[in-house]
């Protein structure tokens, strides 16, 4: 069954939006990753990024309150439109903290926890993409579905062994170990953002199949 038409493609063009917007704030941080030399410039564009997602989820917020009929059920839009938004929200989170507390080296672990958020974002906008063509694939749609649950559960693993290895480093300022701490929490949480939108795009899935 097709989810959308002429009139309703606004509703998946803004939701597209919102998903590339979510990856273009996961590569951001991934060019940070590999150094911190350029901090300012890097979060203030993340910045404008996460203003430029908060634009967008207000505007698919009213048009949703806007219309009478939607294209999908209007819980299913406004869910699917928060967690999209969460997830750059929570990556200006972690880059803001990187500035707020001064950090100047990078740990080895950061590069392998953002290139899996990248992956992961880009997984996440597939599958955006892939309801707006109407769930004319299902199998092809659950197999990208995975790919995001797959992704989720490498990044936790990476997650627990950065937190290890942060932990176990003799000689770290306590102060130090909660600063990355909190970092990688960030990323972690915007990873488990990204599973959150496959989850509703599953529901979907079942709902309009």
């Amino acid at each position: 069954m097709a989810l959308s038409s002429k009139r309703d493609g606004a509703f998946f063009a803004l939701l597209e939006r919102q998903a590339g917007k979510a990856c273009e704030a996961a590569r951001t941080f991934r060019d940070l990753a590999g150094s911190f030399s350029e901090i300012d410039r890097l979060a203030d564009r993340i910045a404008e990024i996460e203003h430029e997602a908060d634009v967008l989820t207000h505007e698919l917020s009213d048009k949703v309150a806007s219309t009478f009929i939607t294209p999908l059920d209007k819980e299913d839009l406004r869910d699917l439109s928060q967690a999209l938004d969460d997830i750059t929200d929570c990556i200006e989170a972690a880059v803001s903290r990187v500035r707020l507390y001064r950090l100047r080296v990078v740990r080895e672990d950061l590069v392998p926890l953002a290139d899996l958020l990248v992956q992961v974002a880009e997984a996440t906008r597939q599958s955006v993409e892939m309801l707006h063509r109407g769930i004319r694939k299902p199998a092809e749609l659950k197999r990208v579905l995975i790919q995001v649950h797959d992704l989720e559960n490498r990044s936790d693993v990476a997650f627990r062994q950065a937190l290890a290895d942060l932990f176990d480093e003799d000689g770290l300022e306590t102060l130090t170990v909660i600063k990355w701490k909190e970092i990688y929490d960030r990323i972690e949480t915007a990873v488990d953002k990204c599973e959150d939108v496959a989850k509703i795009v599953g529901s979907v899935l079942v709902k309009y199949a």
